[in-house]
């Protein structure tokens, strides 16, 4: 009895294991028909887009023809691993503290060679503190660096190697020429990974207030760069270097920073020649813009940097440049901000003489200034009857100024910034010597609009812009 049964509920799984043998049979036969490329199949798209295919041969042809010119570098550091936390030195002296021992520590980086000699750029980063540096090229050929200077200001350094025969070198292009848009391609050793090729556009330039270096006027670019990348070239579709690639937003996706080539050749004649940079110098303390400030000193936007500061016996002083001074211009660029006029003048050559574009009390004009060496600014002495308060300010006749005794929490004055011992030395542009020079000051304010203060903090000077309220 159990026989029938047995076979007729067989049956159905017998055909439909047949039917599914069967399909997948043939599944298989037609995927082999089509996966595998025949030469005599036509490929899916016959004639791609001639810019496309443009476009990939230029790739091809930096690739190949600037490779040879970069190089991997690997710089090694030794550390002291026997310190213990200083709270156990502290506490329990000698019981605790572990034999001397050292801790190597290797870092990946790349470069790119400037003279057929052996002179290599790269990151002041990747170098910093190695005790031993080899230096790789393409050809799998491995030699000692040399660091023959470094500026940790601009993240620039210059290696030595001696080859036995010219070395490649690579071509440097024009950064200051350089329009959003254009095609990047970085070329380096992320991750160790020799000879790594990206592409992607110039996404920015004249980036600063990043607060990487403290001269920064940054190539922003798609372009992948990753670890080991740092050193290597950025490079234009003619396969010149437009910049030194150094940094990533570690938070976002590309969005990486190179050293114009213009900065950083300047830089590495300087260190090639002396082993050391020297810097131009004006001789004033500057601050950024706000909208009031830019307000307060009759700019329709915020551009140029302020002064609040003139050094004695200066270039400065000696060019007539003066406090409450908006610096619109130098040497016939644009200064948009306290970073590039930092910039500007740090890389102007020593004893040149340039055109600097001030706008004084509304009206623009034009001074000659020559560079001098920078040089450590020299310390300002400081010099104490209150007033009624202003602006949630209590003042207090001193030396130089009048004192800020009190601020108000929440008033005015303690929010656009005012701090207690602050010296306030100027009220839109007029110098104050006592409580009187204030009140006259006072009486010819307009309610509603924005005042600007000179303030001194320290050895630092700044303007500070604050509204005046309006009467009711």
């Amino acid at each position: 009895m159990r026989q029938p049964f047995f076979r007729w509920i067989c049956l159905p799984f017998c055909l439909v294991s047949l039917l599914v043998l069967s399909g997948c049979g043939d599944e298989e036969a037609v995927e082999r028909a089509t996966s595998v490329r025949k030469a005599e199949v036509a490929p899916p798209v016959e004639a791609p887009p001639a810019e496309l295919l443009a476009s990939q041969r230029a790739f091809i042809e930096v690739s190949e023809k600037v490779t040879p010119t970069v190089v991997n570098i690997r710089a090694e550091r030794v550390r002291d691993a026997s310190r213990v936390h200083p709270l156990f030195e502290e506490f329990f002296g000698d019981l605790f503290r572990a034999p001397p021992t050292e801790r190597r520590e290797r870092s990946l980086g790349s470069g790119f060679i400037l003279s057929e000699d052996g002179y290599i750029l790269t990151n002041e980063h990747v170098v910093a503190g190695a005790e031993d540096i080899k230096v790789r090229l393409t050809d799998q050929r491995v030699f000692p660096g040399e660091v023959v200077g470094v500026d940790p200001k601009t993240d620039v350094a210059v290696l030595k190697i001696v080859p036995d025969d010219p070395l490649p070198m690579a071509v440097l292009g024009n950064s200051d020429r350089l329009r959003v848009g254009q095609w990047a391609l970085a070329i380096g050793n992320p991750f160790g990974l020799d000879s790594t090729l990206t592409v992607g556009v110039i996404s920015a330039t004249g980036r600063a207030n990043i607060g990487i270096e403290d001269y920064e006027d940054f190539i922003q670019t798609d372009a992948s760069i990753n670890p080991g990348n740092s050193g290597g070239p950025l490079l234009n579709i003619y396969g010149e270097v437009v910049g030194i690639n150094t940094a990533i937003v570690a938070s976002g996706q590309g969005i990486g920073f190179a050293i114009p080539i213009n900065l950083a050749s300047q830089i590495a004649d300087q260190l090639i020649t002396s082993g050391e940079v020297t810097r131009g110098w004006l001789g004033v303390g500057i601050q950024a813009l706000d909208p009031g400030l830019a307000e307060s000193f009759g700019l329709d936007r915020v551009t140029g940097a302020l002064i609040n500061k003139v050094l004695p016996e200066t270039p400065a002083e000696r060019a007539g440049l003066q406090r409450g001074d908006i610096l619109l211009s130098f040497n016939g660029k644009e200064v948009r901000g306290v970073r590039e006029l930092q910039l500007l003048v740090a890389s102007t050559p020593i004893g040149s003489e340039v055109p600097v574009e001030v706008l004084r009390d509304g009206t623009a004009m034009t001074l000659q200034v020559e560079i001098a060496e920078r040089r450590s600014e020299p310390r300002e002495s400081i010099a104490g009857e209150p007033d009624d308060g202003w602006l949630g300010m209590q003042l207090q006749k001193a030396e130089k100024g009048l004192r800020v005794i009190a601020v108000e929490p929440g008033s005015i004055a303690a929010v656009s910034g005012v701090r207690n011992e602050d010296l306030l030395l100027a009220v839109n542009q007029q110098e104050l010597e006592s409580l009187q020079d204030l009140q006259r000051i006072r009486g010819e304010l307009r309610p509603g609009r924005n005042v600007a203060l000179l303030l001194q903090r320290g050895e630092a000077m700044l303007y500070l812009s604050l509204p005046i309220p309006r009467e009711d």
